[in-house]
């Protein structure tokens, strides 16, 4: 029994299924690969897949990763790579299978990049506004917690962003906090554009790395 980690996007469409459903879709796909996938013992046997920190419902990943065991050696990586872009839908691309390195566990930041429709407005403006938004010394917006919705500070999470006018749109990079200790999601910084500034907006959100505590690129 080996175990290996699939890297794939979640784009397209298939932004839009739920963490559940992409379960039973990989689960799906991996028995029609005909990969010899192992099963937990017990009462009710399941398919061993672990998903690296899975994303929020909408939200693109560009570099994804679920961890499954085989029953025995199996085929090779790169055979692996084949089978399952057979089976799966173009808008769940496998890049590669690799031995895991690191432990889901480790994971402590992401990075995302948000592009914003304007919406008639001007992108150059927008983006110094929410530049300025970005470096007051509070930003609260309410945050939803086991126990209700709390109002939160982002403002001390918001050094690794950077806001830009890219071809009459604003693209928001950011390098947020997304582990067990603490987890930003990408919506709150939308939220507080919105509330601040009061504006509706549009806006694409896609995960494009995870990282562990010192920064180093999940493997």
């Amino acid at each position: 029994m080996r175990t290996v980690r699939i890297w794939f996007q979640k784009i397209g469409t298939a932004r839009f299924i739920s963490h559940l459903d992409l379960t039973r879709c990989m689960s799906r796909a991996i028995h029609r690969a005909k990969i010899p996938l192992w099963y937990t013992q017990g009462f009710n046997p399941r398919a061993f897949l672990t998903f690296a920190l899975p994303l929020s419902l909408g939200v693109a990943g560009e570099r994804e990763s679920v961890d499954i065991k085989l029953e025995d050696d199996g085929p090779s990586n790169e055979e692996l790579v084949v089978r399952l872009n057979e089976a799966l839908p173009n808008d769940l691309p496998v890049l590669a299978v690799t031995e895991p390195v690191m432990k889901p566990g480790k994971i402590a930041y992401a990075s995302f990049v948000m592009l914003i429709d304007p919406e008639g407005r001007d992108a150059d403006t927008l983006a110094k506004e929410v530049t300025g938004l970005f470096r007051r010394e509070s930003l609260v917006v309410p945050k939803h917690t086991k126990s209700g919705f709390v109002d939160f500070d982002i403002r001390p999470y918001l050094d690794r962003v950077e806001v830009l006018p890219i071809e009459g749109k604003v693209e928001i990079r950011a390098v947020l906090p997304a582990g067990s200790e603490m987890n930003i999601n990408p919506h709150l910084l939308l939220e507080a554009i919105q509330r601040e500034l009061g504006l509706e907006l549009y806006a694409q959100i896609r995960r494009t790395n995870l990282y562990d505590g010192q920064f180093h690129e999940f493997q």
